[in-house]
C-alpha cells in the first residue's frame, strides 16, 4: 500500500532527525546537523535493501517514490529558512561542514560511477547512432 511507503519515510525521517541531533551535539552545535539528508540516505538504503529481499510491493514503492520526488522542494524550503550569515559568523564549523559535504558527495558520485556497469557508454553510443539515421 502507498501508506506503507509514507510510513517508511516517516521512520527514516525520525531516525535521521535523531542522528542529526546527536551529530550536532557531538560537534558542539545546538542544532540538527544534516537530519533531512541522513533521512533520505536511510530511505534510499532501506528501499534498495527491501527491493533486493523482495519486501517492496509495487504500491509501497509508489509511496516511497512520491516522497523521493518531493525531496528537492522540501530541502529548498528548509534551506530558505536558514540564516547563512549567522552560520558563517558562528565560526569555522559551517565552512568545515560545507567543504566536508561537498567532498563526501563528490567522492560518493565517483564511487558510484566506478561501481556501476561499464558498458553503458557503448549502449548509449549505439542508441544515439541509430537515432541519427
Amino acid at each position: 500500500m502507498i501508506i506503507y511507503g509514507t510510513a517508511l519515510l516517516a521512520a527514516c525521517h525520525l531516525l535521521g532527525a535523531y542522528i542529526g541531533d546527536l551529530l550536532g551535539l557531538a560537534i558542539g552545535v545546538k542544532a540538527n546537523v544534516g537530519g533531512v539528508g541522513i533521512a533520505m540516505i536511510l530511505l534510499i538504503a532501506v528501499r534498495i535493501w527491501m527491493r533486493k529481499h523482495g519486501w517492496m510491493p509495487k504500491m509501497t514503492e509508489a509511496g516511497v517514490e512520491f516522497w523521493s520526488l518531493m525531496y528537492i522542494p522540501v530541502v529548498v524550503a528548509m534551506a530558505a529558512q536558514q540564516n547563512v550569515v549567522a552560520a558563517l559568523r558562528g565560526g569555522p564549523v559551517a565552512l568545515m561542514a560545507a567543504l566536508g559535504s561537498v567532498l563526501l558527495c563528490a567522492g560518493t558520485i565517483a564511487l558510484i560511477n566506478r561501481l556501476g556497469p561499464q558498458d553503458e557508454d557503448e549502449t548509449w553510443k549505439q542508441t544515439a547512432q541509430s537515432d541519427a539515421t
